[in-house]
């Protein structure tokens, strides 16, 4: 595997780095371990110093992580600082509430002979985790923030294209004040994985990536008997109900389909609007399209950013040949966007029915697939007519009745009358084909600790 930084703006490749050996491996384990026997041990309010210290680092010199970001993937300037900030958000909800997410919980017992029962949240030791490159802050920060705070190690393998966003981590956390070999990029070849997953000094991993390498990794865990939580693909559904505001909805499923170039797993990319405002929505959804503006990421008036590489620009215009070959009409919307760097002409995907198995793929970038409901049990049946089940949006002015759909929908999230997008202090997380397990709030700080029964019970009491 070759890391290397290429400028999807402009395809030049900046900088490269050799993978890590097999020594350098074993030698981040052993200090990992190390480290982990101390930390495990301290307390959450030094655990909370360091993650407080990193959360003011990323507000400070946000323009420095910012143009990390944006230089590696291609993501609109603008958008990487969010990004940074969404990270700083991370790392201080736990500085916060790490410890009382993780107290002990005393548990009800049904006689008073039982004695007391107490649940304890201790951590595990070493986590790997493997990242995507389409967030290249945040999607690390939502596992180091709370698998550190829990006190235990992490070791990351990061997207072969953002090394140096990799390699900022390791700064980033020794500024902060985090003891060594807590933390460590390591620059992993395809084989180290399994390496990692069978040392017993590792408790899990936790993987970001597609259906593919989710497929790839959990097998190798489970071979190797070890924890793992799974962030995968996802084609959510935003649902325009037909009494919505139209105007609103569509400017809002422009947003939600092409921020960060459309490459985010929980974007709007099947729009499923109901007939009685199909037509009205379309027109205003298709004019909003239009107005994007491709060009430099990091000029404020550029709307519309490259694809994070020319691989995954060829590989989205393959995937489009192959739903238009399977029946799939295909739509240009917009002016050209332009020829150099990984740019990719949005798309507008319609006459996707029950016969066309792309109407099950997730395109990852500006490809929108568009679906007419006949009515609010018609939307719920394309909904769910997806083996993915990560996220998703409803849109009308009946609080009551988008709650009533939201829970009709198969997913791990929906939120009503507005595009998904992950915050500090929610949970995420999907099922189906999107994965299992969740990150962020307690039920991320929790997935890598284990829950120790502790009962004290009479001696004199019977068995």
């Amino acid at each position: 595997m070759a890391y290397a930084t290429t400028n999807p703006y402009t395809n030049e490749v900046v900088a490269t780095f050799p993978d890590a050996t097999d020594a350098e491996v074993q030698t981040a384990l052993a200090q990992a371990h190390a480290a982990f026997e101390s930390w495990r041990d301290t307390s959450f309010a030094d655990r909370a110093k360091v993650m407080n210290a990193a959360a003011a680092i990323l507000r400070r010199d946000i323009d420095k992580y910012a143009r990390l970001g944006t230089l590696e993937m291609g993501k609109l300037f603008e958008e990487s600082k969010k990004e940074v900030i969404l990270s700083a958000e991370i790392f201080e909800y736990y500085a916060n509430h790490a410890e009382e997410l993780l107290k002990p919980e005393i548990l009800p017992v049904a006689d008073a002979a039982e004695g007391k029962a107490t649940l304890v949240h201790e951590p595990l030791g070493i986590v790997l985790a493997i990242e995507p490159w389409n967030f290249p802050f945040y999607q690390v920060v939502r596992i180091i923030a709370p698998q550190l705070s829990a006190g235990n190690a992490v070791l990351l393998k990061h997207a072969s294209n953002l090394p140096q966003c990799a390699a900022a981590f390791d700064t980033l956390m020794a500024e902060a004040g985090l003891p060594a070999g807590l933390f460590r990029n390591l620059y992993a070849a395809r084989p180290h994985t399994a390496m990692i997953l069978n040392d017993p000094r590792v408790c899990g991993i936790a993987l970001t990536g597609s259906e593919g390498a989710g497929t790839v990794i959990a097998g190798i865990a489970g071979k190797a008997l070890k924890k793992a939580t799974m962030e995968l693909g996802g084609a959510d559904a935003f649902i325009v109900l037909d009494d919505a505001d139209v105007e609103k909805a569509a400017r809002w499923a422009v947003i939600g389909r092409h921020w960060n170039a459309g490459q985010v797993c929980v974007s709007a990319k099947r729009l499923i609007v109901a007939d009685a405002i199909y037509d009205r929505f379309l027109a205003l959804y298709k004019e909003g399209v239009a107005a994007l503006k491709a060009g430099d990421p990091m000029d404020p008036a550029t709307t519309l950013a490259p694809l994070s590489s020319k691989a995954a620009a060829d590989d989205l215009r393959d995937q489009v040949t192959r739903a238009m070959d399977l029946g799939a009409k295909v739509e240009v919307i917009g002016a050209p966007v332009p020829e150099h760097g990984a740019f990719f002409q949005p798309l507008l995907m319609s006459n996707l029915d029950e016969k066309n198995e792309a109407r099950h793929w997730e395109f990852f970038g500006p490809v929108t697939q568009i679906y007419r409901a006949k009515d609010e049990a018609d939307a719920i049946r394309i909904a769910n007519d997806s083996p993915y089940g990560l996220g998703g949006s409803v849109f009308t002015k009946d609080e009551a009745r988008g709650a009533r759909v939201a829970r009709a929908i198969r997913t791990g999230m929906v939120v009503i009358n507005h595009p998904l997008s992950p915050k500090a202090d929610l949970p995420f997380g999907g099922i189906k084909n999107s994965g299992y397990g969740r990150e962020l709030i307690g039920l991320g700080i929790k997935e890598f600790v284990n829950h120790k029964l502790i009962n004290v019970v009479d001696i004199d009491a019977p068995f």
